[in-house]
This record gives structure tokens, C-alpha cells and sequence, in this order.
């Protein structure tokens, strides 16, 4: 692994902000290139996310330079901005999800690797040699599982689910290995932790600049700096994010979305919501059942 000057890369260009948009609790994708790629843009995503690699070799920008190889997992919590500045016959699963759809679950302890990059720890973790093919096999069974909606559409969100959570057992267990102890967590990760684990909750940037201990002024003119989204921008992104989950998943009135998600004001929540998918919630619900019947 190589280290970096610790500079933000956040002032290196534009911020890409990628949504979880997708439907079901995870998204699964393959990722194959030969040869060499040049770097990517800034991105920085709604969703945790973790990539496995397979095949080849990449270097990732994230706080620090990071030398990424055939058989290691990369950890992205939520709000983490980074981008790959190169890589090298590179195949790799890449994985997407929110940790908040699976607060019930009980799988709450396999996202530690993910809070101890969050905090500040290396985001790479190393799959063992003899663990390396079953943990292709089950990227696998989880990318069948979001490829095909209409086998056994019923069950598919809990198929899914348990299919992670074999994953995440996996990145927790050899994280285990070498785990060094966390730093500090640093504002951002503080700050978006805090609007992580509340934002269903009538919370507003007075509550996460008094949660990370700043002035609210400091507290989204610096997250804006470090992730391309304010303050009240997570706030709303964490919560469209699980109206869409509630869209998808069940057969509850937009009215009643709107109000578990945090919006008393179900007109104010139709607005947000077109605003950042371009159709009424009704709408988007519409495109993804006539997405699972056509597929």
C-alpha cells in the first residue's frame, strides 16, 4: 500500500455523487478490462459499497494512495469520495447497499469493517487464498439473484439480503486478522454517521453541527467541501433513498412513505422527490414494476 501527501481530493476536480437508485436492497455488478485505464472522475456515493478483486491491479485515491491487488476488498463507506487513478487488467464484483436497510437484520456487527474505515483505518481488507473461490462463488449467486426479479420475486429481497450478509462474514472474518485499531473518526465520518444512524428522525443541521460539536456554518460548508453534498443534501438523499427501498418493497400509500421517511408535508416530499429522479414517486414505482415484469 502506498501512502499519499493527505491532500483533499475533493479540490482535485467536480464531485460525482452516484444514488442508490437501483432496486432491491443491494446491487451487484462485474467489472472486466484489459489492458490499462486512465483515472476516473471524483465520485462519491449514497450507499456503502465494497469491491472484490479478482483479477489485476488498480490504484485507488481515498484519503491517501492505495495500492489495490488481485484478492483484496476495497471497503467505501457512504460519503467517502475517491476515484481510481489507474488500473491493470482489472476484474472485480463491485457491490452496493445501505447499511440502513439492514438495521433489523441482525447482521449489524458484519459492517464493523466498514465503520473502522469510516474512522479512519485502511479500507482494504485481504481474502485468504483458499477463501478466494467461495466468495467469487457467492458475488455470483448474488448477481443471479439481482439479475433475474421475476424468479421467485417474493423471496428475492431476503435471498438477497442473506446473500450479503455470507459475503459480508466473509470481509469481516478476515478483517478480523488484521485489524489495527481505529483512529479517531474524523468530522466527516462523524458527521455522516450521525446522519446515518437519524435521519428518519425530525433532525436538521443544528442537531449534526451539535452532534460533531461545530457551528452549523462550519459543519456544511466543510461537509460540502469533502463529499459534494451539504448537510440537509445527505439529510434528503438518506431519506429518498429509503422511500425508494418502501416503493419497491411494499404496497404502502406515497402519503404514508412520506411520513415514515421523515416528510409530514407529503407535497414537499413529491416535490424532493421529483427533483432528484425527474417523476412523481408514484411514478418511479410505476417504471420499476414494469422493469421486473418485462424482465
Amino acid at each position: 500500500m502506498m501512502r499519499g501527501n493527505g491532500k483533499n481530493i475533493s479540490r482535485m476536480g467536480p464531485i460525482h455523487t452516484h444514488h442508490h437508485g437501483f432496486a432491491g436492497p443491494v446491487r451487484i455488478a462485474p467489472c472486466v478490462e484489459d489492458g490499462s485505464t486512465p483515472r476516473s472522475p471524483l465520485y462519491v456515493h449514497d450507499h456503502a459499497s465494497l469491491s472484490f478483486y479478482v483479477r489485476g491491479e488498480a490504484i485507488i485515491q481515498h484519503r491517501q494512495t492505495l495500492a489495490v491487488r488481485a484478492g483484496d476488498i476495497l471497503l467505501m463507506p457512504a460519503g467517502e469520495t475517491h476515484r481510481s487513478l489507474s488500473s491493470t487488467n482489472r476484474s472485480q464484483w463491485g457491490i452496493g447497499f445501505r447499511a440502513a436497510d439492514f438495521s433489523e437484520s441482525g447482521i449489524e456487527p458484519l459492517l464493523e469493517p466498514f465503520e473502522r474505515a469510516r474512522q479512519g483505518s485502511s479500507p482494504i481488507v485481504r481474502i485468504p487464498d483458499h477463501r478466494r473461490a467461495y466468495l467469487e462463488q457467492l458475488c455470483a449467486e448474488l448477481h443471479h439473484e439481482t439479475s433475474h426479479p421475476a424468479n421467485g420475486a417474493r423471496h428475492q429481497p431476503i435471498v438477497q439480503k442473506n446473500l450479503l450478509a455470507l459475503i459480508l462474514a466473509e470481509v469481516a472474518r478476515a478483517a478480523s486478522v488484521t485489524a489495527a485499531s481505529p483512529s479517531q473518526p474524523t468530522f466527516t465520518s462523524a458527521a455522516l454517521s450521525f446522519i446515518e444512524a437519524n435521519y428518519l428522525r425530525p433532525i436538521s443541521l443544528n442537531d449534526v453541527a451539535a452532534a460533531v460539536g461545530r457551528s452549523p456554518s462550519y459543519t456544511t460548508t466543510s461537509l460540502k467541501r469533502a463529499t459534494g453534498k451539504s448537510v440537509v443534501e445527505w439529510i434528503i438523499a438518506a431519506r429518498l433513498a429509503e422511500a425508494r427501498n418502501r416503493l419497491i418493497q411494499t404496497d404502502e400509500m406515497v402519503d404514508v412513505i412520506a411520513e415514515r421517511v421523515g416528510y409530514a408535508d407529503t407535497t414537499h416530499f413529491i416535490r424532493l422527490f421529483r427533483r432528484a429522479h425527474g417523476v412523481t414517486p408514484a411514478a418511479w414505482r410505476a417504471q420499476q414494476q414494469l422493469r421486473r415484469h418485462r424482465s
